[in-house]
């Protein structure tokens, strides 16, 4: 999401949205070995939006919601649909109101790892460390931990699980607070969080539909417009589109679009995208708004699906304007928005508002994210605004740091340990090196949005942040364990340091990224000038140790994939951990392993390569400052492991890869068969409920007229229009390309919350048991991946990650046996000719492997065959 503080807001005024074109252009569903030209990625018109409301478990809500939405005024409805401006209010952005309903402005807050711009709040660690965890139960445990503090500050809809980007570019800025590079692993990852978070009752918000790969470049100004992601359709569907699915079938409340077209659409206002993929083909239920400022028009992104801009300005914030607002208002009067289209917008945010009971003495408001004071302005975007009391200064921690703890300790990724030179002992004799040991010099929270890398890197940069409560650093934690240990809080390798043989050297080096409305380092959001290099000549700093210290740690902290070619074969390297973004536990998670109270379980979640010449040209950051870049994704399916993979690269360490201090045995595998498979495509979608209806006559213009001595604050958006009733109809709009209100045919793909319910029949389920075999307990990773047959006559990635547990801690000695299910839809392609999911029949030819990553996979069972272990 976009950055909402005051100290953010000068890069963002010039950035003037001119957004994509009203008309939808043509979508092309090539094939994966027919590519096309940039300019032939296109997407076509699919109109009108299919009203919310038809899927069972949300019958109550949608009823709810009709008997309100019946009696609104017209100013009331739009009032829920757009934003009330820059800073016009506590929040990063909120609704209007509708009071005479009980209805208060709708509070939407970042971020996907913590309450933003907060105080006693939790800073959790982000996405990509959760996804490292492989662990379903903590990515549950932490999603109720930012629901509970999130419905603890009153904040409706909190901005997160991010899903997208996928991790298509190792160097993209903002990878990291999404859960790694699968869209499995995505998918669980995000589907988890969504229960935990959604079950206290606040909303979710699973962002960002789709396509948002890089930083640079993403949004729109007066001088460019925000890239085009030009994706095929299979690639769309098997895996950008996969997490999104699974959040829809979890239920998300929310759905967030991103910056970037997608086949030159702008993803706020392309209706195959929300009106065809997500609200048919998906179900979803609930509503889609824009990112902050990623709103381009007024009734073209209406009609093409949108039902909340935010935060409600137009071009230019602060200019008091909006694409709807009031002009949404001018809109319907004048016949150019139907009103069933509004009416449908407004019963989608009220029916999930009732869904998750926030109707019953949900908390309002008592926090600011515009300020740490107590008392300030209402409204600080008005050029004059009341005041009072902003901040309340609620603490909702809880037992949180000991969920964050959790987590940041199981995502610790062990992966290297020669000489078991790991765990350490306590009275071993340390010298620690590295400023990413220690704090930020200039204080905890010093830089806005943490836009610096200084001292232990906890998380990237930009508006997926929160401030740090406490922080415990490396330095601290060490200190608190070892009487031996000696700190050097430097990059630079210390000329004066005596090595002895016994020393063990803990070198901690970090790289960091961020959104692109922040440069740090001379990095725009996107890994630009760093690379995939150490930061701080981090590379340097270890090879200085590595020649004076026999026995070299390092640890590193990193927002993706990192370079380590140059050290990482040293003879005194004896082992490297990947700490991943830990937090404001990040020493006590850390030392948790490393003097081993826990063994280490965590896993690679992307692929760490020798060079970066390893990838596909396609993924790399493309930097043209004039004119639409065309980002087209020709690689297609083969991102991070698949790539590697199918150009027979051997990377530096795979996708799953993270060893542990015991040893697990995978053994007795069984295949058992579930749900039978007996036709290629899904049986026939269910029939569509019905939907709320309503009186879909233009409303009196009175309904919009300003009500009299009204007390306006100047900027804030309102839903009212000077004389309102001079608007007449008029049949001269020009619609979009393609447009029309004829309900489409239902897809043959959809059919419920995430598409077709047939789709997640378990059709295969696999047992394996899981021993350990060491000395040390310990968790194990179960990864399960398929290999789909050739005679579905489709280039297709050899493994595919579909399935994952993490067991409970094993004693040595003990065992445990792991279920993995398989459903239909793991075993499917996208066919773009059928518009279906097409499987083997019976399965016939798929082969299922399971291991410790995607290059570790001793267990193999064939469908119609037994299974089988290998060494």
């Amino acid at each position: 999401m976009t950055p909402w503080t005051r100290l953010a807001l000068v890069p963002f005024i010039a950035q003037i949205a001119i957004g994509s074109p009203a008309s939808d252009a043509k979508f092309n569903p090539v094939h994966l070995d027919q590519r096309a030209s940039a300019a032939e990625y296109a997407s076509p018109p699919y109109y009108p939006t299919p009203n919310g409301g038809w899927v069972s478990d949300w019958k109550e809500a949608y009823e709810k919601a009709q008997r309100v939405v019946s009696n609104m005024t017209l100013a009331e409805k739009v009032n829920l649909t757009t934003g009330t401006g820059f800073f016009m209010g506590p929040c990063v952005g909120q609704t209007g109101s509708a009071p005479r309903f009980g209805i208060p402005n709708i509070c939407l807050q970042d971020s996907p790892l913590g309450i933003r711009n907060s105080d006693h709040n939790t800073a959790f660690p982000p996405g990509i460390t959760v996804g490292a965890t492989f662990n379903k139960d903590l990515m549950y445990t932490r999603g109720v931990g930012l629901g509970e503090e999130a419905r603890g500050k009153g904040v409706n809809v909190l901005l997160g699980p991010a899903v997208g980007p996928l991790g298509r570019k190792p160097r993209g800025g903002r990878s990291w607070e999404t859960f790694g590079a699968d869209p499995v692993l995505q998918a669980i990852g995000g589907a988890q969080t969504i229960k935990g978070m959604q079950s206290t009752g606040t909303i979710a918000a699973l962002k960002h539909l789709i396509g948002n790969e890089q930083e640079m470049y993403r949004m729109s100004s007066v001088v460019s417009k925000g890239y085009s992601s030009n994706i095929d359709d299979r690639t769309l569907h098997e895996l950008y589109l996969w997490p999104f699915a699974e959040g829809v079938r979890a239920g998300v409340g929310s759905i967030m679009t991103g910056y970037n077209d997608v086949n030159s659409s702008a993803c706020s206002q392309n209706s195959k995208l929300l009106n065809g993929i997500l609200k048919d083909e998906l179900g979803f239920q609930g509503f889609v708004m824009t990112d902050w400022l990623g709103h381009y028009t007024g009734v073209a992104s209406a009609l093409a699906g949108l039902d909340m801009a935010m935060p409600g300005d137009g071009a230019v914030p602060l200019f008091g304007d909006s694409y709807w607002g009031p002009e949404l208002s001018r809109s319907v009067l004048n016949g150019s928005l139907p009103v069933n289209r509004l009416n449908d917008m407004v019963t989608r945010i009220v029916a999930t508002w009732y869904k998750f009971d926030q109707d019953k003495d949900y908390p309002l408001p008592n926090f600011s994210t515009n300020t740490q004071d107590e008392k300030g302005p209402l409204y600080p975007g008005a050029l004059f605004s009341p005041s009072g009391v902003v901040n309340h200064f609620v603490d909702v921690r809880g037992n949180h740091n000991a969920t964050v703890r959790a987590v940041s300790r199981e995502a610790v990724t062990l992966l290297k340990n020669e000489d078991d030179i790991l765990p350490l002992r306590r009275n071993d004799s340390l010298k620690v090196f590295g400023t990413d040991a220690g704090g930020n010099p200039d204080g905890l929270n010093s830089c806005n949005d943490q836009g610096c890398n200084k001292g232990v890197l906890t998380m990237g940069w930009g508006s997926g942040t929160s401030r740090l409560p406490y922080l415990i650093t490396p330095q601290d934690a060490i200190a608190n364990i070892s009487q031996s240990a000696e700190f050097y809080i430097t990059d630079s390798f210390p000329s004066d340091v005596n090595a002895n043989f016994e020393d063990i050297a803990l070198v901690f080096i970090s790289a960091d990224s961020g959104e692109n409305y922040i440069t740090v380092e001379g990095n725009p959001g996107d890994r630009t000038a760093a690379g995939l290099n150490a930061w701080h000549k981090g590379d340097d700093l270890v090879k200085a140790a590595a020649e004076r210290f026999s026995n070299v740690v390092v640890i590193v902290h990193t927002v993706g994939p990192i370079l380590m070619e140059e050290w990482v074969d040293l003879k005194s390297v004896k082992s490297v951990v990947v700490a991943h973004l830990p937090g404001q536990e990040a020493g006590n998670s850390l030392t948790d392993v490393l003097f081993g109270d826990y063994s280490p379980s965590g896993h690679l979640p992307y692929t760490i390569p020798r060079s970066e010449s390893d990838y596909p040209d396609s993924v790399s950051i493309i930097n043209e400052p004039f004119g639409q870049i065309q980002d087209t994704f020709t690689e297609g399916l083969y991102v991070d492991y698949r790539h590697f993979l199918k150009a027979n690269v051997k990377p530096r360490y795979p996708f799953g890869h993270g060893l542990s201090y015991t040893t697990f045995n995978f053994s007795n595998p069984t295949l058992s068969k579930k749900t039978a498979l007996d036709t290629a495509y899904p049986p026939a979608r269910p029939s569509r409920g019905s939907t709320p209806v309503y009186d879909n006559a233009i409303p009196d213009a009175s309904e919009v007229a300003w009500p009299s001595s009204f007390d306006r604050i100047w900027r804030y958006l309102y839903p009212y229009l000077d004389k309102p009733e001079e608007i007449a109809v008029s049949n001269k709009y020009p619609y979009p390309e393609g447009y029309s209100t004829k309900p489409q045919p239902a897809p043959r793909a959809g059919g419920g919350e995430g598409g077709n319910t047939a789709l997640y029949d378990i059709v295969f389920s696999v047992q394996v048991q899981v021993k350990n075999v060491g000395a040390r307990r310990g968790k194990a990773v179960a990864q399960l991946y398929v290999e789909l047959p050739s005679s579905l006559e489709l280039d297709t990635p050899r493994l595919q990650l579909r399935q994952f547990e993490k067991t409970k801690e094993l004693a040595p000695g003990q065992s445990t046996t792991v279920t993995l299910d398989i459903t239909r839809k793991d075993l499917s392609v996208w066919d773009v000719e059928v518009q279906d999911w097409k499987a083997p029949v019976h399965g016939a030819g798929v082969k299922i492997w399971i291991g410790r990553s995607v290059e570790d996979l001793p267990i193999e069972c064939k469908v119609g065959s037994d299974c089988s272990t290998h060494t």
